[in-house]
């Protein structure tokens, strides 16, 4: 197949029929605005539809759901990226690109797609907005959070943080309390505990799964703190918040 023939053809024909690309500082400003947590400039474009409107949109498939469908998939993808640049830890944001993605992927129509890609925008956003007010300025402890969120599963210590960072465990300590306004001991544990209850709320595993999991030394331990970071027991908050629709997936450590 002779590709560069087929190019220049391909090239002609789009000239001729007048079909241009959307103006690319058009997306630029979209993906600044989710990386920079502007909430109410992105809602406002979600709200004027603008992922979906034929024009300018680029044809990627002949099959109008394929082509929102690849459409999705560059948005997610260099969102990630644009979060990652301004401070968001890149496991968690490429974490939520392959989620979002895999999420689209089970929807079956143009309506779903779009309602998930406004979701997954406003979704990073939010997340942007609040590291952005956490004012996140120097490049360990971007790193050290990238390092913790990455390793939540296992036991954390200030000790194998510092000697990855190369700095002194006294010095790191003082960075982070400075920086984050909350010690690297409780930002962990508080991680943690978020972890658990998304998987107490959108999964069916036990809650010695779950202790063992994110490595709590016991369950017993994993139930006193989880009770007093939320006022619930394991047991208690999924009781309250389970949802069945959602898809069990394996923890694998």
């Amino acid at each position: 197949m002779n590709i560069t023939k087929e190019w220049y053809r391909s090239e002609f024909l789009q000239h001729e029929l007048l079909e241009p690309h959307r103006a690319i500082e058009h997306e630029f400003t979209f993906y600044d605005a989710i990386a920079a947590g502007n909430l109410d400039y992105v809602k406002e474009n979600c709200q004027n539809n603008t992922f979906t409107a034929p024009d300018g949109m680029g044809k990627l498939s002949e099959n109008k759901l394929q082509n929102i469908r690849y459409h999705f998939v560059v948005t997610t993808a260099m969102i990630a990226r644009y979060c990652v640049h301004n401070g968001m830890e890149q496991e968690k944001a490429y974490g939520l690109s392959d989620f979002y993605i895999l999420k689209m992927d089970k929807c079956n129509s143009i309506p779903e797609i779009s309602e998930l890609h406004d979701t997954m925008c406003i979704d990073y956003c939010t997340q942007m907005q609040i590291i952005m007010k956490s004012q996140i300025i120097s490049k360990p402890i971007v790193l050290c959070l990238d390092y913790i969120y990455s390793h939540t599963h296992y036991r954390i210590t200030l000790k194998e943080l510092a000697g990855y960072l190369n700095l002194s465990e006294s010095y790191l300590s003082k960075l982070f309390q400075k920086e984050m306004g909350i010690s690297i001991s409780n930002y962990i544990l508080n991680l943690k505990i978020d972890k658990a209850k998304n998987l107490l709320q959108y999964s069916e595993y036990s809650i010695l799964d779950i202790s063992n999991y994110l490595a709590f030394s016991s369950q017993s331990h994993f139930i006193q703190v989880f009770q007093k970071k939320t006022g619930l027991t394991p047991h208690k908050y999924r009781t309250h918040h389970f949802r069945t629709t959602w898809t069990q997936v394996s923890i694998k450590p």
